[in-house]
């Protein structure tokens, strides 16, 4: 399998692109997340994949910076279903909120023709707190990260041998969400600044990380492999050392921090 983020920046950067990211299984996609707008389509290109590829997306939640993206990707969809251009179906799985604003952005801006392939060949699939679902041949459980600002979902992704890759959405993992990312093979968090910068970025007032803190956690849950996203970009030029340099002090794991377009092979 291969992680590639398709954007590793918060809601406000302008040096880089929001986060959202493909799991890549021997041409199996999950796309997770679309980023503020229709760059998402550029990501892709860039990154090497084709947008008809992304058969599986999974949105966390409302938020502009993971979600516009994704009414770009239903456009895509729909306009070329239309077209006769687009074989086959699509699967968009989210919590109820999220799907119910999708389908409502879709017929106050598509086009009747195009909006017929919504819950017909483009499925919106609701999931919930612990659900199970088959996706790209991978038992994989959403959970409900227990946000204080908008519903959000986090999913659990099983391997083999008991390896898992879990994401835990664009804020810290909460106690519910623990049991998930214990002893796993890989974890996805959110870090939104360094610590030693927290008084300039004041990430604990937007309900976020520091490096110190994801990395903290990572090591009192015994995760293995730890990649950090949704940062601010001042730090751009120098975020893998920077960041590098803070975490490694508390975290004895494999420390990831990607750029954007930077694929890293879950292995």
């Amino acid at each position: 399998m291969k992680l590639t983020m398709l954007g590793t920046g918060n809601a406000l950067v302008t040096e880089c692109y929001n986060t959202c990211f493909v799991l890549d299984d021997d041409g199996q996609h999950l796309m997770v997340d679309g980023g503020g707008g229709s760059t998402i389509l550029s990501q892709l290109k860039h990154a090497g994949y084709d947008w008809m590829d992304m058969r599986h997306i999974f949105v966390t939640h409302r938020h502009v910076d993971h979600l516009l993206g994704i009414v770009w990707m239903v456009r895509m969809i729909c306009q070329f279903m239309d077209h006769g251009d687009y074989q086959g179906e699509a699967w968009i799985y989210s919590h109820a909120e999220v799907l119910d604003l999708l389908r409502d952005l879709a017929i106050k801006l598509l086009r009747p023709q195009e909006t017929h392939f919504i819950d017909g060949r483009l499925h919106m699939v609701e999931v919930t707190d612990g659900q199970e679902l088959n996706i790209i041949g991978h038992r994989t459980t959403f959970f409900d990260i227990g946000s204080t600002k908008a519903t959000q979902f986090g999913f659990c992704m099983e391997l083999d041998e008991g390896r898992r890759v879990v994401c835990c959405g664009d804020e810290p993992l909460s106690d519910a969400g623990r049991p998930y990312a214990r002893g796993a093979e890989w974890m996805l968090h959110e870090a939104f600044c360094l610590y030693s910068q927290a008084d300039v970025f004041d990430p604990y007032v937007k309900h976020h990380s520091t490096v110190k803190d994801a990395c903290e956690l990572a090591e009192e849950l015994g995760v293995r492999n730890l990649v950090l996203y949704h940062t601010e970009d001042h730090n751009l030029t120098r975020r893998k050392e920077l960041y590098a340099a803070e975490g490694q002090s508390y975290f004895s794991g494999n420390l990831w921090i990607p750029e954007d377009l930077e694929s890293i092979e879950i292995n």
